[in-house]
């Protein structure tokens, strides 16, 4: 399993529920052996999974983040934020759109889907890239005593303030997935051998390296020297 890689500890360890062990979190997206289907990768139909969870009669709402630590990043990357989710669902339909305001989806009138980390309101998908071994996803469910007045804009920081605040319990159900293939993998002419016969660099070459983060790296993985060693930022 992928080694943990953020800075930053994930919502669900800075928040301190007042009834502990209340919730469960399940999904059939997520396999006996805890892989994340192909359909709600990015890479494929970037579906947000079906969920499931215990009920909770005296929870007014509920939130759900979902991180992964394992991305090069000082924060663990934000793949979904979606709060004001009616206290009395036990779980979310598959293939939620990603609007800030998905009323058109039974029973989730008044529920608001946030920013992920690519600044856009909805679910993203996995899209960890090849050959960087499992990403782990948390999905971390949070039971609420109130409903929330953020606007879909609002910063993470601001909605964990709420949740520390206002949490009668949490669970978190944690997904993998590995891109199976090496074919978006940079070519050996610009980025080195990687376990080949060393070879010699121009000029060029050496300055150039992958450049910026690239337009569809969504994990935000750091540019690389052309000998594969990460750049500071």
């Amino acid at each position: 399993m992928a080694k943990s890689s953020s800075g930053e500890a994930l919502v669900i360890q800075k928040v301190r529920p007042r009834e502990p062990g209340r919730l469960t979190l399940t999904s059939e997206a997520i396999g006996l052996e805890g892989g994340i289907g192909d359909a709600y990768s990015a890479y494929h139909d970037n579906m947000s999974p079906p969920l499931m969870w215990t009920g909770m009669p005296d929870a007014e709402t509920y939130a759900l983040i979902v991180e992964d630590p394992d991305a090069p990043t000082e924060r663990p990357f934000l793949h979904w934020v979606i709060w004001n989710i009616p206290g009395k669902l036990e779980g979310l339909p598959a293939n939620i759109p990603n609007t800030a305001r998905p009323e058109d989806v039974p029973g989730l009138a008044g529920a608001v889907q946030g920013l992920n980390g690519r600044e856009r309101p909805g679910y993203m998908g996995p899209r960890p890239p090849a050959g960087d071994g499992p990403h782990r996803y948390h999905f971390q469910l949070f039971a609420l005593d109130m409903q929330l007045d953020l606007a879909p804009t609002a910063p993470l920081e601001e909605l964990l303030q709420v949740l520390k605040a206002n949490t009668i319990a949490s669970c978190e159900l944690v997904g993998t997935y590995e891109r199976d293939t090496l074919s978006d993998q940079p070519s050996p002419a610009r980025t080195g051998s990687y376990g080949a016969e060393p070879r010699t660099f121009t000029e060029a070459e050496r300055n150039a390296g992958r450049g910026g983060l690239d337009e569809d790296d969504v994990d935000r993985h750091s540019p690389h020297d052309p000998d594969g060693t990460v750049r500071p930022r």
